[in-house]
């Protein structure tokens, strides 16, 4: 790709991501007209809404998992562990504005295989806390993906932001050593 398609291409999903997260039904022309590009190079990157959506999607999801090793290098372990699942349950309350958008079977083509580079990060976070002994060793990276999901379903309210800290701090007891 030259290196202005590059940019646009960048330039959209920028856009896209926030109008998405404005409002699951950011038109297709709005994005383009607030990302400076003319319809033609939206469809030229993107030729449907779906496959827009879809990019977007996968650029967040691959965002948050390479993310681990900066918050890894920022933070001990066990507070990692927490800043990266704080920031996982944000990303999926923000998806979950796309509503009816996600289920076609094309976006869940795309989150199914975004399933498991999330089940990575979460093994590698996993083996930084047992290295340092904030959390047992065998832990299975899925059941501890199963187990703070209740994070995702909480609203982003003070009261609820409380209330899953403190469901986090019970979950990360039980995984710890004893």
């Amino acid at each position: 790709m030259r290196a202005d398609a590059v940019k646009n291409r960048e330039q959209i999903l920028a856009v896209a991501r926030e109008a998405l997260r404005e409002s699951g039904d950011a038109s297709m022309i709005g994005i383009a007209r607030r990302a400076g590009v003319g319809p033609g190079t939206l469809y030229r990157h993107f030729p449907t809404r779906e496959a827009l959506i879809a990019a977007v999607y996968s650029d967040d999801v691959e965002r948050l998992v390479g993310s681990v090793p900066q918050v890894l290098a920022e933070h001990p372990p066990l507070d990692a562990f927490r800043a990266w699942f704080r920031t996982l349950a944000d990303f999926v309350q923000l998806k979950r504005g796309l509503g009816d958008a996600l289920q076609t079977p094309v976006l869940q083509e795309v989150i199914s295989t975004t399933y498991a580079p999330v089940v990575s990060a979460v093994g590698e976070l996993i083996a930084a806390c047992a290295a340092d002994g904030s959390m047992r060793d065998g832990l299975d990276p899925e059941d501890v993906l199963l187990m703070m999901s209740f994070m995702t379903r909480l609203e982003r309210t003070p009261g609820a932001v409380a209330r899953a800290d403190r469901a986090m701090e019970l979950a990360i007891y039980g995984l710890s050593r004893r």
